[in-house]
C-alpha cells in the first residue's frame, strides 16, 4: 500500500507562528526614547500588555509615544523587549518586536507554552461545565459607569474567565455583558467572575455579548 509523505517547511511553519497575536493581560513598564523628566532622565512609566505575537506587543499606557519613537518594555512574565511605536489608539500603542530569527522562534515557542498554561493557577470551582463562547467579545461594566472591551477566556453557568486591559480587584462588582457578578480572583493573564445568580446554558453567549447599560 503506497503512503504519501508530507513534507512541512520549517520555515513556513515558524512564519505561521509569528502571526498568531495571543490575548493577555499581563502588568509591565516601559520607556520612551523622547519623554524625559526635569533632569534629563527618561520616564518609567505603567503599561498592561493586552495583545502580543513574535512580531509586536499592544499595551495600554497613559503616555502613547510618537510613531517611530523607540520603546523599551519590561513585561512581568516574558521579558525585555524593544522596538519602535508603530501606531497609537485612544488606550495606548502598538509597538514593533525587534528580535533575530532564532529569538523570534524561542519567542513563538515561549508564548504557545504560556497561552497553554496561564490558566493552571485558577483555582474556580469547577463543578459546572465550561465552554468557550463561538464570539469571545464581550464588555465589561464597572460599578463608576467605565464600560471595557473584554475577551472571555471561557464560561460556565456559574461565573466567567476574562481577559481584559484592566484587573479589577477582588469582591468588586461589576457586569458582565448583562450578567451580574463580583471579582473571586486573579490569574495569570486575567481575572474570574463569580455570577450573582446561575444562568440559563443557552442564554449565556446572548447575555455575555449584549454590551451593558448604566
Amino acid at each position: 500500500m503506497k503512503t504519501d509523505v508530507v513534507f512541512i517547511d520549517p520555515v513556513d511553519t515558524v512564519d505561521r507562528r509569528r502571526d498568531i497575536d495571543f490575548v493577555v493581560c499581563i502588568a509591565g513598564r516601559y520607556v520612551l526614547d523622547r519623554h524625559m523628566d526635569p533632569n534629563g532622565n527618561r520616564r518609567e512609566g505603567p503599561c498592561r500588555v493586552v495583545k502580543i505575537s513574535p512580531e509586536s506587543m499592544t499595551l495600554v499606557a497613559p503616555v502613547k509615544g510618537l510613531i517611530g519613537e523607540r520603546v523599551t518594555t519590561t513585561v512581568w512574565e516574558l521579558g525585555t523587549f524593544e522596538g519602535p511605536v508603530l501606531e497609537t489608539d485612544r488606550h495606548g500603542f502598538v509597538m514593533s518586536v525587534e528580535m533575530s530569527d532564532e529569538e523570534r522562534n524561542k519567542f513563538a515557542t515561549k508564548l504557545e507554552w504560556y497561552q497553554k498554561h496561564k490558566n493552571h493557577t485558577l483555582s474556580e470551582n469547577r463543578n459546572y461545565k465550561r465552554i468557550v463562547p463561538r464570539t469571545p467579545r464581550s464588555t465589561i461594566l464597572l460599578s463608576d459607569g467605565t464600560l471595557v472591551e473584554a475577551h472571555i477566556v471561557d464560561v460556565s453557568v456559574a461565573g466567567v474567565a476574562i481577559a481584559a486591559s484592566i484587573c479589577p480587584e477582588v469582591n468588586e462588582p461589576l457586569a458582565v455583558g448583562k450578567i451580574v457578578g463580583r471579582v473571586v480572583r486573579h490569574f495569570a493573564g486575567g481575572f474570574a467572575v463569580e455570577f450573582v445568580d446561575l444562568q440559563k446554558p443557552q442564554l449565556l453567549e446572548k447575555l455575555l455579548l449584549a454590551p451593558a447599560q448604566p
